[in-house]
């Protein structure tokens, strides 16, 4: 390993947090609204160029805000994802490498976001804020687990992580609960969840609030009213119409909240967040990556780049683009800063404060570096420059011995779609981003469970880890 290598990866090792936050007082303190979307396509946003369902709604906050044209999770599917928004961590820190899998099966109900982790709702009501949660959970069923154990004061939603848009027929194996009791919901569920959004905001529109509104809206099933069916007579394929209509439900919801909040005043100073959860999964309920390469359950850039929209008018310029990568991971840095709880350096934390990036008032990069792990895969992204190790080739074929699969190196700049390998051309920046992916790793923790056990009804060990 090289001398600049060796630094380089004890600096990834060490990493620096930039806390920028100016003392505010109370009364300055913004709202905070995160909004994730389910499974939503890259291409699929107007703001992205998408043409075939309009999301006029969700698009206004990238136009009210900065639109980060590198935006990242640290997973490629659903709850390490949503472990590490809450924790400001990478979860393969503490183990939440794969899905905890359907409550229905025993051995998945002891799995959840480890006990020991510090949410932004924990952090955020300490500070004074209050805190709900308005969808989809999906990190642990037992009590323990509840998002009212987690720091949220109050919670409309489901704990798993799929169900219908609709109400059961039947026994209802995760029901869509107020607190811990069955709501006996009857609505479209995307619409009673942005009715719900709105309804927290209108109640605590007196005092700083934090509003965490996870749509399952645009995941399996594809359960559309004939209302928003209605919407889409020219989309052909059955598929793809199905999910238009549920994103244009999702895009109405969003905007019954953001309605709410300028009604109540409330815009100016409400910071909010919009992310997808991962990638689209394209073939499975019809969505568009666009240019990207992959998919979720892939850490090629369809599976683990996403919209990444931020809003603020009190403190970000409007109708901005942001290139430098950036991660879900810096949303609790960057509200904790927004509401005068700047973090500490040495905290623990791998997210940064992004106010001052965003604001442009701080150069350079957010990130020297970030890093995936999920299974087999593996990535890095310095520069831009990203290592990839999968045992996928984006469409889902691929080996799953871990000796033959293969690394590749790309130049995210020049080639965002991950069509050319350079390795061969570049064997010393290969090695350079796996000596930091390497050190990295070394501060992460095996996976708590793996990919084959969540579906596992009798519960035990697999050998396999293989993140298909």
């Amino acid at each position: 390993m090289s001398r600049r290598t060796s630094l380089l990866a004890a600096a990834l090792c060490c990493y620096v947090h930039f806390d920028f936050a100016q003392t505010v007082g109370a009364a300055d303190r913004p709202n905070i609204v995160v909004i994730v979307a389910d499974d939503l396509g890259y291409g699929d946003l107007g703001v992205h160029g998408g043409k075939d369902c309009p999301t006029p709604r969700m698009d206004s906050i990238a136009a009210g805000g900065v639109r980060c044209t590198s935006g990242y999770v640290s997973g490629p599917y659903c709850s390490p994802t949503r472990a590490g928004l809450l924790t400001g961590r990478y979860q393969t820190r503490f183990g939440h490498e794969f899905n905890p899998g359907p409550a229905s099966f025993p051995a998945n109900r002891s799995r959840g976001l480890d006990l020991k982790q510090t949410t932004l709702a924990d952090r955020l009501q300490t500070a004074g804020y209050a805190t709900g949660m308005v969808g989809k959970w999906h990190l642990g069923s037992t009590p323990e687990f509840h998002p009212q154990r987690r720091g949220f004061q109050e919670f409309f939603g489901f704990l798993d992580g799929a169900r219908s848009y609709y109400p059961a027929k039947g026994k209802d194996l995760d029901p869509v609960l107020r607190g811990t009791t069955p709501a006996g919901e009857t609505a479209y569920l995307t619409e009673a969840l942005g009715r719900e959004a709105a309804a927290f905001v209108d109640r605590h529109r007196a005092a700083p609030f934090f509003l965490y509104l996870t749509f399952n809206a645009v995941h399996t099933p594809l359960e559309a009213t004939d209302k928003y069916l209605a919407r889409f007579p020219n989309v052909a394929d059955p598929k793809r119409r199905a999910y238009c209509a549920m994103l244009s439900a999702m895009d109405d919801a969003v905007g019954v909240l953001l309605d709410e909040l300028a009604a109540d005043g409330l815009t100016e100073n409400t910071l909010i967040f919009f992310i997808s959860d991962n990638g689209g999964p394209t073939s499975v309920n019809g969505s568009n990556n666009g240019l990207l390469r992959g998919n979720k359950t892939t850490v090629w850039e369809g599976g683990i780049r996403v919209p990444f929209f931020v809003q603020w008018p009190a403190r970000l310029p409007r109708d901005k683009t942001y290139d430098e990568p950036v991660i879900q991971l810096d949303i609790l840095p960057t509200a904790l800063a927004a509401a005068g709880k700047p973090i500490a350096a040495g905290d623990g934390l791998d997210g940064v404060d992004l106010t001052p990036f965003l604001a442009g008032t701080q150069t350079g990069s957010p990130h020297a570096a970030l890093f995936w792990r999920f299974g087999l895969h593996r990535a890095a992204r310095i520069g831009d420059w990203k290592l990839t190790r999968s045992p996928l080739d984006g469409t889902g074929r691929g080996s799953r011995n871990d000796t033959e699969i293969p690394t590749g190196l790309y130049n995210l700049r020049e080639d965002v779609g991950e069509q050319h390998d350079l390795a061969a051309q570049h064997p010393e920046k290969l090695r350079e981003l796996q000596a930091a992916w390497d050190a990295w790793d070394r501060q992460n923790v095996p996976a708590s469970w793996n990919w084959i056990e969540q579906f596992n009804p009798r519960g035990g060990k697999v050998k396999s880890v293989d993140a298909k």
